[in-house]
């Protein structure tokens, strides 16, 4: 195997493609430390209330409930049938599970709303590298005797993307 200047094999270096995608990867985890003690919070109960651990404490949770109120063992119910101190607790459980859940997936639209945004402006790039890779490769076909004028192809691929065009377009067919 060659090796550069600095006895680094070649192999052994980060390329550029993968320091480009440790910089993908790394933008969610900077906006994951940028988090608010409110969205840490959030996040943790969402991740807890999504578990399986929460459904199996559920489960056990409601088991014993019906058991200490349905009077079997001649034990005195505290909250007999139709359980209505069971469904109070159980509306507010879910009227707060409702929020932390809102909360973090605000947060994670918020994320997904930047990254749509990186694409974009890495595709417009992209879009417009190509266009003059085209126009590149057309000006040495044609220095080298290949004719391409009559490429309708080609003409339509060297013409800028109106990204505003696009965004009108996609604006008036979503609003039918």
């Amino acid at each position: 195997m060659e090796n550069n200047n600095s006895g680094q094999n070649i192999l052994e270096r980060p390329s550029k493609i993968s320091r480009k995608r440790h910089i993908v990867k790394s933008f969610a985890a900077k906006l994951n430390q940028q988090r608010t003690r409110e969205e840490r919070i959030a996040d943790f109960f969402t991740k807890f209330f999504g578990s399986l651990s929460f459904a199996v404490f559920h489960l056990i949770w409601f088991i014993i409930w019906i058991i200490l109120n349905v009077g079997w063992f001649n034990l005195q119910p505290f909250d007999p049938y139709p359980f209505g101190l069971l469904t109070m607790i159980v509306s507010l459980e879910a009227i707060f599970l409702s929020i932390f859940v809102l909360v973090s997936q605000n947060r994670e639209a918020k994320i997904d709303r930047l990254r749509d945004e990186v694409d974009l402006q890495i595709n417009l790039t992209a879009e417009q590298e190509i266009t003059k890779i085209l126009s590149l490769l057309k000006i040495l076909l044609e220095r080298n005797g290949v004719d391409v004028k009559d490429d309708p192809e080609l003409e339509r691929m060297l013409k800028q993307i109106d990204a505003w065009e696009i965004e009108k377009k996609l604006e008036k067919d979503l609003s039918q």
